[in-house]
């Protein structure tokens, strides 16, 4: 084999696994819930708030040594806090408060620009609490990958939040 023969091939196997990723999903849907023993209002006012977020915060609980720097009105739509830590950087802004969920932008840079909601819904014994993460992974063919992970990745963190809220409630 020639050496034109070898990186032809070799161009042509990186072109159709890119391709091939491209059928993947562009949009990744991470769900979690729990129900708690709790009024929803409770968990929607600890959730639309940047402080009373941290009550519960997945993250901080992964990285005791996390830095987080409030900004905005202390709770409602732009309530907000940067983070810094080991997990990365970047910011959360509730962007949408309603009755029945709390709804956050969340800008990582680079690594994207994810949503996430925590939403409520009354039952018998307290209240059902689904706390999902959406994303969008373009037309990036290694974040389409990464996608197929996302699920384990980010439903751990999920669930570890919604545990931390069970107990700050």
């Amino acid at each position: 084999m020639t050496l034109w023969t070898i990186l032809a091939s070799g161009a042509g196997v990186v072109a159709i696994a890119a391709a091939g990723s491209l059928l993947l999903p562009r949009h990744v849907h991470v769900e979690r819930e729990a129900t708690l023993q709790a009024a929803p209002e409770a968990v929607l006012a600890l959730a639309a708030s940047n402080t009373g977020y941290q009550q519960f915060n997945p993250y901080l609980t992964a990285d005791p040594a996390l830095k987080i720097n409030p900004f905005g009105p202390p709770s409602g739509v732009g309530s907000g806090f940067a983070f810094d830590g080991k997990d990365g950087t970047g910011t959360q802004v509730v962007a949408e408060v309603s009755d029945v969920a709390v709804r956050y932008d969340i800008d990582l840079g680079p690594m994207g620009k994810p949503t996430q909601m925590i939403a409520v819904d009354p039952v018998a014994d307290g209240v059902r609490v689904t706390w999902s993460m959406d994303a969008d992974m373009g037309f990036n063919p290694v974040g389409r990958v990464m996608g197929l992970f996302l699920d384990g990745m980010i439903g751990k963190t999920l669930d570890r939040g919604l545990g931390n809220l069970a107990a700050a409630i």
